[in-house]
């Protein structure tokens, strides 16, 4: 960040949420709200404006739910990631909010401390589960399914991306093009039945493949 504050956009359709929110994000010294917004619809309008780091993301509201906001804002925001930040954690929800490309999933019940620390740990490329959105994944990928066929580099590949690292990274990392990376991206996304970095990483954590 280079000594800038991360700017977070608060999205929720309830008041109190927003300005409790708010009120954390003012004790700490490296983060500033950038925007809030009540809805869905707002919330990607106001992504183009104000161009936050992170977006602390409810997924239920009325109208466009967080889900579908989510991914309109990764696919028309660059460089801004988004945190689920919600009251549920059923397995679908859990599922549609990572497939959308979020990098991190929170309870509302997260303490101020843990938050601070998914936000800074977002913006550093990494992902933060809560223990029940994990839990929920366990419905998922442990339910007998077999080891995925994975060559060792694309073992390589797959820790280096959990890791938090973009393609360029991975390549320097094992010297290698970046056109060797995508392609290996591309086979460990097929095998491990995923359509993002996001999800790759967090099957491989609770499978433990990495």
């Amino acid at each position: 960040m280079d000594g800038s504050k991360i700017r977070v956009m608060i999205v929720d359709d309830h008041a109190m949420v927003r300005s409790g929110l708010q009120t954390f994000l003012s004790l700490c010294d490296d983060i500033e709200l950038a925007a809030e917004a009540e809805s869905g619809e707002e919330a990607v309008t106001l992504c183009r404006e104000a161009a936050p780091d992170v977006v602390l993301m409810d997924l239920v509201m009325p109208g466009m739910g967080g889900v579908a906001a989510t991914q309109q804002i990764l696919e028309s925001c660059a460089g801004t990631r988004v945190i689920a930040l919600t009251s549920f954690s059923e397995q679908e929800l859990v599922e549609s909010a990572l497939r959308a490309g979020a990098a991190g999933y929170l309870m509302k019940s997260v303490s101020g401390e843990e938050l601070a620390s998914a936000i800074r740990r977002t913006v550093a490329g990494k992902i933060t589960l809560a223990p029940e959105a994990a839990e929920a994944l366990v419905h998922v990928v442990a339910n007998g399914e077999s080891e995925p066929d994975l060559t060792p580099r694309e073992y390589q590949v797959l820790s280096l991306l959990a890791e938090g690292m973009t393609n360029s990274e991975i390549a320097d990392q094992l010297v290698i093009s970046r056109a060797t990376v995508k392609t290996h991206v591309a086979s460990i996304f097929s095998k491990l039945g995923v359509t993002n970095r996001t999800e790759a990483a967090s099957l491989a954590a609770r499978r433990g493949l990495v």
